[in-house]
């Protein structure tokens, strides 16, 4: 059994999704940041970052294993069942590239933009229109992608398409959206469209009605 501590958020989406792709069994336990959850005594001993999602693998080889970070917590439950990332090559090397693609793109351009825009204390129109404008140009870039190819790193689905996925299923919170991105927008259709994503989507949105 995987324990996964989250919210309903754009990080935390990314690992009910993949489980559930990857038939894992797990328990998925809310961690409200609105109240400030992700600072209490008892997850901070889960991850001193206090955030969210984290996992607990009690069956993990050598003993449980507490693993923060979304894009870690995706290769260990792709490599732990050898599914949804390819095991060596350039396939696999594409799929990284995606990861870390998101993590020092997609992410941080969405989050800022979001951040500027909703919770800022006052508005900084230069940081909404720096953080928006590489929003939008790495969306293009994701298009033209997906003009070539079925999925972010080729063609079958891998653990960088549920990466992605996260943020661009919270694209309204950071002022984007996918009208002149038609490539991007058919492939997010046919992965919401998928049972595994609507599970976990359902159970992810479940967490902030709690």
């Amino acid at each position: 059994m995987i324990d996964v501590y989250a919210f309903s958020t754009p990080n935390s989406v990314k690992i009910p999704i993949a489980l559930e792709e990857l038939d894992l069994p797990y328990a998925l336990h809310g961690v409200n940041i609105r109240q400030g959850e992700q600072k209490a005594p008892a997850f901070l001993a889960l991850n001193a970052n206090a955030k969210v999602p984290v996992i607990v693998d009690s069956a993990a080889a050598g003993g449980p294993l507490t693993l923060t970070e979304s894009a870690a917590i995706l290769v260990y439950l792709a490599e732990k069942t050898g599914k949804l990332l390819p095991a060596s090559g350039a396939a696999r090397a594409r799929v990284i590239e995606q990861l870390f693609f998101h993590a020092s793109g997609l992410g941080p351009a969405f989050g800022n933009a979001g951040y500027f825009t909703k919770f800022a204390p006052e508005p900084v129109p230069f940081a909404i229109e720096r953080f928006q404008s590489e929003g939008r140009r790495i969306l293009g870039l994701l298009d033209q992608t997906l003009a070539r190819q079925a999925f972010v790193a080729g063609d079958a689905l891998t653990i960088a398409d549920i990466a992605h996925f996260g943020w661009l299923w919270r694209r309204a919170f950071a002022g984007f959206d996918f009208d002149a991105t038609p490539n991007l927008a058919r492939w997010y259709e046919q992965l919401e469209a998928r049972p595994a994503f609507q599970r976990a989507i359902a159970k992810t949105n479940a967490l902030a009605q709690a």
